[in-house]
């Protein structure tokens, strides 16, 4: 059976989203998310957003993040900027968003423009660091998990783990050598029974750092949203930064800000990239 699917692509500093509308996407979600985000045979981006009405009465949109594995994420910093942006374009004078997503309600305020692109800042929400919510085993491990020795091919490696709403793996490097087969490794790692997203972390500065990004179900990224402020928490919380940070990702940059015994505000572009027509066999 042939479907024909409107969608809509948008990236988040590389960090590419398509973006459909609930009422188009085919029944098989997951089938049809990893048909539709294959860059050989189909439109091809890192995640699917799905737009769905909101539960509640005042908000913008409810939202689906599905990988290119076809599985599902709690949250994405960039593609909720995506779908931000999306939503926009329907009520171009909004001045805030208010998104439901799997991790919670998210609150959307219009940015300056950085690059000519559309910006905003996001609330991300209070950071997760207790072992059973994040989750990471053993459950009962001391909170926050600083420096726990994790077992790599390269010999135990200290991590921190945190959660934005989903698992967040980070290492501090002197440099990028190996992060590839390591951030595949560590994704699988059995501590994490949901897996997890891994960041490889440089720090440049007490307010500047550069990251690598392995994305749970997509693999390298260009540049991550939750990955950004997870990477920002565990240099915070390690005693390596100040609570304002420059993330460098392979992108462009994004800036991230862990208030005072609060949330964590990320603040970055999106864009649109292309509109078009999938025609799905499924």
């Amino acid at each position: 059976m042939l479907t024909r699917t409107p969608f809509t692509k948008y990236h988040g500093q590389g960090n590419d989203w398509l973006v459909v509308a609930e009422k188009h996407v085919p029944a098989h979600l997951y089938e049809f998310a990893r048909a539709i985000l294959d860059r050989h045979t189909g439109a091809g981006a890192d995640g699917l957003i799905v737009i769905m009405k909101p539960v509640a009465r005042g908000h913008e949109a409810r939202v689906r993040f599905i990988n290119a594995d076809g599985s599902e994420a709690e949250m994405s910093g960039n593609g909720i900027r995506c779908a931000g942006l999306h939503l926009l374009e329907r009520a171009p004078r909004k001045r805030i968003l208010t998104i439901e997503t799997p991790a919670g309600i998210k609150t959307l305020e219009k940015a300056k423009s950085i690059g000519g692109k559309q910006a905003f800042r996001v609330h991300m929400g209070a950071p997760i660091l207790s072992a059973a919510e994040i989750p990471f085993e053993p459950a009962e491990a001391a909170s926050p998990i600083l420096r726990f020795p994790l077992k790599t091919h390269t010999g135990d490696l200290p991590v921190t783990v945190t959660s934005m709403g989903n698992p967040h793996c980070s290492l501090f490097v002197a440099d990028f050598d190996d992060w590839l087969r390591l951030g595949h490794e560590i994704e699988h790692n059995e501590h994490f029974p949901h897996r997890t997203n891994v960041e490889f972390v440089r720090v440049v500065s007490k307010g500047e750092m550069e990251v690598r990004f392995w994305e749970r179900g997509v693999g390298r990224t260009h540049s991550s949203g939750t990955g950004s402020c997870g990477a920002t928490v565990a240099a915070i919380l390690n005693g390596l930064t100040e609570r304002r940070v420059r993330v460098r990702t392979e992108a462009g940059t994004l800036e991230v800000e862990w208030r005072e015994g609060g949330e964590v505000i990320l603040t970055g572009p999106a864009e649109k990239v292309m509109a078009g027509t999938y025609l799905y066999r499924g």
